[in-house]
């Protein structure tokens, strides 16, 4: 359509002041990612000129931000950093992409790149689309039908490992989608049986065997003296079904990502029991998966798509985009949610179906950092419950499938602190996991299959 298209013509769209986007909205957002862009290259510059943090505080204190600006332009070709940063490097090898989700919040910066332009700032042409469920979407992924997918951060590795399908196939998991934004949600006629030593006989969901939500529930399970595969029952249910299911008392509760949690509320049929991050503060839990084959073969696509999830996640890492961001993906399209619904997750200011308003900010966060040790966490877990046997490098895997090396340049392009590091300590219920020790973790438990 012309930037001149007749605007009292009604088969016409009226596209931004500039002509080069689809409307306002998206001609800002992209203004939005290219300030965002340009701090990536004044950070990356002040970093080499003031090595030690305090000295460029002082200089700036002394001379101010304008002429400390001024000064360093006059050394350094800012501009033309600038636009040579933004420059893809090579010619997109596939435009047009298929990258399959589910629609839940843990997809946020996948979906939220499509409306809000950071798929098209990359020039790129990609058909985000909804999908019934995570066997379909792996299904549809090794078919090669979807090029790139959201994930269950299991399933990479799963895949890689041949866990749950007829062959092993080499696949990487470059970018974590979110963290924490899980709940233990129960049926309200179970107000009364908060403590886990009574749930003997429940009737569990997790959205898929390879989950952190099927690891997280049985670790829960577990710690509190349940052998998750004797004690309860625990089924995988699609998210868009476990609503449904609980309504209509077929289980007793779930572990699952939202909005399904909030939708229960909202809909009176269950409680939020517990937040997974009281379990492990600062999990991961979906992924941005791609084959390697994808990678490989089409290493400019591939950056260019990563890029843009990437910025996609800065920008909702900022609590104050979150209310725009809920607005933009609870649409049909997308989740399928009310607004309220999807705000109260992304917020962390909830009604936990008990009576009360919870404030809980970091209820979920993006942080694209694929951490290695992560991925040695969840093999101990596939092992641990009988999906895995025998000897696994854990190392070795988790350094070919989640590729934190990409991640981390692209995060401080976007302006995201990235650490040095690939791995992290972190504690689960309060215990610490060392990456370096897993199989003496994995005997550590009492409860287990292997």
């Amino acid at each position: 359509m012309s930037l001149f298209s007749n605007p009292f013509n009604a088969d016409s769209r009226l596209r931004c002041a500039c002509g080069r986007h689809a409307s306002q909205a998206e001609h800002e957002q992209a203004l939005r990612a290219e300030a965002l862009q340009a701090r990536a290259v004044e950070g990356a510059v002040m970093r080499a000129l003031f090595p030690d943090d305090g000295l460029r505080r002082r200089f700036l204190k002394a001379v101010g931000s304008g002429t400390a600006l001024a000064a360093v332009s006059s050394v350094f070709p800012l501009a033309l950093a600038k636009e040579a940063f933004a420059q893809p490097s090579g010619p997109l090898e596939k435009q047009k992409l298929q990258v399959g989700f589910i629609p839940i919040t843990c997809a946020t910066p996948i979906i939220m790149a499509h409306p809000m332009g950071f798929y098209a700032k990359q020039g790129l042409d990609v058909d985000v689309v909804k999908t019934a469920g995570w066997a379909l979407i792996r299904d549809k992924a090794l078919s090669g039908e979807y090029d790139a997918a959201h994930m269950l951060s299991p399933m990479p590795l799963a895949i890689s490992l041949g866990a749950g399908t007829t062959a092993a196939v080499p696949w990487t998991m470059p970018a974590v989608e979110n963290i924490n934004g899980q709940a233990i949600t129960l049926a309200v006629k179970h107000k009364d049986r908060r403590d886990p030593k009574d749930w003997k006989g429940f009737k569990f969901a997790v959205p898929f065997d390879y989950s952190m939500h099927n690891y997280l529930l049985r670790y829960y399970l577990a710690e509190h003296g349940l052998d998750p595969d004797t004690d309860v029952q625990i089924r995988a249910v699609p998210p868009p079904e476990m609503v449904a299911n609980l309504r209509a008392d077929n289980i007793d509760g779930f572990l699952a990502p939202d909005p399904v949690n909030q939708r229960a509320v909202y809909d009176g049929v269950g409680f939020i029991h517990l937040l997974s991050k009281e379990i492990w503060d600062g999990h991961p839990c979906c992924a941005f998966a791609a084959s390697r084959e994808f990678v490989t073969r089409m290493p400019n696509t591939y950056q260019a798509l990563l890029k843009a999830i990437i910025e996609a996640t800065a920008y909702a890492r900022n609590p104050d985009n979150r209310k725009e961001i809920a607005a933009a993906i609870a649409t049909p399209n997308y989740l399928n949610q009310p607004v309220t619904v999807v705000e109260q997750v992304l917020t962390g200011t909830y009604a936990d179906g008990l009576g009360k308003v919870v404030k809980a900010p970091d209820r979920i966060d993006f942080d694209p950092m694929p951490w290695q040790s992560f991925a040695v966490w969840i093999l101990t877990q596939m092992k641990r419950w009988g999906q895995v046997k025998g000897d696994i490098d854990y190392q070795k895997v988790a350094s070919e499938v989640f590729l934190a090396t990409d991640a981390r340049r692209l995060m401080r392009e976007a302006g995201l602190e990235a650490p040095e590091a690939d791995t992290k300590g972190f504690s689960v219920m309060g215990k610490p996991f060392d990456a370096a020790q897993p199989e003496a973790y994995l005997q550590s438990f009492k409860i287990r299959r292997s």
